[in-house]
């Protein structure tokens, strides 16, 4: 079964978790022999692996479905709480979990082509802001959620892992993200429950609705900040300040956002993803960081 799993998830698996990682590889195939009793499923050709892996499934009585496993923590409990909570409104629905496995039994999309599969991008634009309206919702009661100022202390543990210093991060840029971070989550005037992570690879296409979100965060800060990572996805190597210009104005109009702390909130998150590659050890650190400096010239 660990055959299951290719070699760079396992590489990016290790990177994020470290010694946790390896034990949950480790542990991978009983994992899924778990699973198999537990649901009564046979797991299929997986999808292409991100930071988790996932695979259609076949139940005992002919249903289909997903099911997605890592390495159990607060993400993944977050994950089954949000879509709970979305409970099938503009996002996949979540049938069953064990949080203590890390295992999630889902809803699963077809076709499942993701929105990289439109090629016009206010086309793009448009879906996305539709799905972001159906997710959008309060911040639950009772709920455990991170925060964007949750976020924002990433900054510190980046000082704190370079001792002091921003290591390979602009220090004039870092040290403007976190008085901006500070003020933008003073300020904050409606908190809402954010996907956190809604790009065209975690919107996909679907039969019961025509796009539907997956793999969300659980994120509370306000809407502004919910348009963040599909600025960032899928840029062009060229023109990319013309491109995030008119996404902007794009989600400004369509949503009803503050264009001011849209660019703002997406120089600080993109200053924070600088540091999120370095702790992760992933590739991409200096692209990031020129992004954020692109949006840094739009204060």
């Amino acid at each position: 079964m660990e055959t299951l799993l290719t070699e760079p998830l396992k590489q990016t698996i290790v990177g994020v978790h470290g010694d946790r990682g390896r034990t949950w590889i480790d542990g991978f195939a009983e994992l899924v022999r778990f699973c198999e009793q537990k649901w009564q499923l046979r797991v299929l050709e997986p999808y292409p692996p991100s930071y988790h892996f996932v695979a259609p499934v076949v139940c005992a009585d002919g249903t289909e479905a997903a099911l997605k496993l890592g390495v159990p923590g607060k993400e993944m409990a977050s994950e089954a709480l949000t879509l709970r909570t979305y409970a099938g409104e503009g996002a996949v629905r979540l049938l069953d979990a064990d949080l203590e496995r890390g295992a999630l039994l889902l809803e699963r999309l077809k076709p499942g082509k993701t929105l990289h599969s439109i090629k016009d991008d206010e086309e793009a634009v448009r879906i996305a802001a539709g799905v972001m309206r159906r997710i959008v919702r309060p911040v639950p009661e009772g709920g455990s959620f991170p925060s964007t100022q949750d976020w924002a202390q990433g900054l510190a543990k980046l000082r704190a892992h370079f001792g002091g210093s921003t290591g390979p991060l602009p220090e004039r840029a870092v040290g403007r993200a976190e008085k901006l971070f500070a003020e933008l989550n003073r300020t904050i005037m409606r908190p809402l429950l954010l996907h956190g992570d809604l790009h065209h690879g975690n919107i996909l296409q679907a039969e019961r609705e025509l796009w539907l979100a997956i793999d969300p965060k659980g994120l509370i800060g306000e809407a502004e900040y919910g348009v963040i990572q599909f600025l960032l996805n899928h840029l062009p190597e060229h023109g990319r300040v013309d491109i995030l210009t008119r996404r902007i104005d794009q989600f400004t109009a369509e949503l009803g956002l503050n264009r001011e702390r849209v660019v703002a909130w997406a120089f600080c998150h993109t200053m924070l993803s600088a540091w999120w590659d370095i702790e992760d050890n992933t590739p991409g650190c200096e692209e990031t960081v020129q992004t954020a400096l692109l949006f840094e010239t739009m204060l």
